[in-house]
């Protein structure tokens, strides 16, 4: 007796006509399009079955009929137990197509459009963060995740060039939907915001106020995020320039671990035919890879001083202020001997144990920021002196 295989998809009826049914339900109804789920050949195509059932309690059987006359081999009828036919597009759901789906987005989990539209409540404002078309969503198995949708263009050079990086410190991408008018992309939840938000949130005016206000938290932040900017620099194949080192695109996740966010696709791959002499600073169009060292050294500065990037500086930074680099602000008192008047008053002066570790992240910051590319520290210069002062620290709590 043929098996029929039985899948609780969570998903109610009016779903289902809207969203024109999911291919990734018709894999999971038919396991994938198992020949133990195929009943024959029908005028339109091979024809399987299977069995879902309905949030509400009811149990409707479905065979899936490809249908050449939709305009692709991936295309599909339904026809429901209680007499509902309903047409549509289900990308990567025939046997056919699978194959060449996997060869594209090895390691990625690809979703419905149907799953991505219940995991944000049809994307609803409520669900939306940050700014572009970002929205925070759970998925049926519980998982929170961050999905990016608007992406126009193919997304599978994309994919095939993100499925080469794994690191702990950069953020992971779980997987997509692709549609012919939009491409979602889904990624790992970071449960503790971005640096920016701990840094520059104005309900951050205490030292209880973020978890980051500790030096050794800070110090072991900039680590974090240096271990990801390496990874990139010097163990992906080939090498990646990042491009955008800021404070927003270092995200922290619930074990307050940083990650380096690879999401905004700024990356580029590592070019030997440049000027390695050139300055190199921000608003510069030559890159290397020390361009994203420089851009780490104004996130040193922006951790030991707690001021944005740019920002207001005299008149108390009302609106008589001038606006100034946290760059042009910083170096020159850290060279005159004054770090101490310019660290974040959130976070307070260095105890007798950290003092050496900060004034380390001082002039590190510095030597990051230096105008002249080849004057800078390498990611592996700054991963050396990072590690020993997080070790000490270790040691003696």
């Amino acid at each position: 007796m043929r098996t029929i295989l039985n899948i609780r998809a969570y998903l109610t009826n009016q779903l289902l006509k809207t969203y024109n049914y999911s291919g990734r339900l018709s894999l999971l109804a038919t396991n994938n399009f198992s020949i133990h789920n195929k009943i024959g050949a029908g005028r339109l195509g091979v024809v399987y079955i299977g069995n879902l059932v309905l949030v509400d309690g009811r149990e409707v059987s479905i065979k899936t009929d490809l249908h050449p006359s939709f305009g692709s081999r991936v295309d599909y009828v339904i026809r429901t137990s209680n007499g509902e036919r309903t047409g549509g597009r289900a990308e990567g759901s025939s046997p056919e197509a699978s194959n060449v789906t996997e060869n594209v987005v090895k390691g990625f989990q690809l979703f419905s459009k149907a799953e991505l539209v219940a995991a944000t409540n049809n994307f609803s404002l409520d669900n939306k963060i940050g700014g572009g078309a970002v929205f925070i969503g759970k998925l049926l198995d519980g998982r929170e995740v961050v999905i990016k949708r608007g992406q126009k263009a193919s997304i599978k050079s994309k994919l095939a060039f993100l499925s080469r990086l794994h690191h702990e410190n950069l953020v992971g991408l779980i997987g997509f939907c692709e549609r012919r008018h939009e491409k979602l992309l889904v990624y790992e939840y970071m449960k503790n915001g971005s640096l920016y938000d701990h840094l520059h949130e104005k309900k951050n005016v205490e030292k209880g106020s973020s978890v980051l206000n500790d030096w050794k938290m800070r110090i072991k932040i900039a680590l974090d995020a240096a271990r990801g900017i390496q990874y990139l620099r010097n163990h992906a194949v080939p090498s990646i320039i990042h491009r955008n080192i800021i404070s927003p695109n270092i995200l922290i996740d619930a074990t307050w671990t940083a990650r380096v966010s690879v999401s905004d696709f700024e990356l580029c791959l590592m070019s030997s035919e440049v000027d390695r002499d050139h300055p190199l600073g921000y608003g510069l169009d030559v890159l290397t890879g020390k361009s994203d060292v420089y851009g780490f050294g104004v996130v040193l500065l922006e951790l030991l001083t707690g001021k944005r990037a740019i920002f207001k500086y005299g008149e108390d930074g009302g609106i008589f202020g001038t606006f100034m680099s946290v760059v042009d602000f910083a170096v020159p008192r850290i060279l005159a001997g004054e770090l101490v008047e310019i660290l974040d008053p959130r976070v307070g002066p260095p105890d007798v144990d950290e003092v050496d570790a900060v004034e380390l992240l001082a002039y590190l910051a510095i030597d990051c920021v230096n105008w002249k590319g080849k004057d800078r520290p390498t990611l592996s210069v700054i991963l050396v002196h990072l590690e020993r002062r997080v070790s000490y620290f270790e040691s003696i709590l």
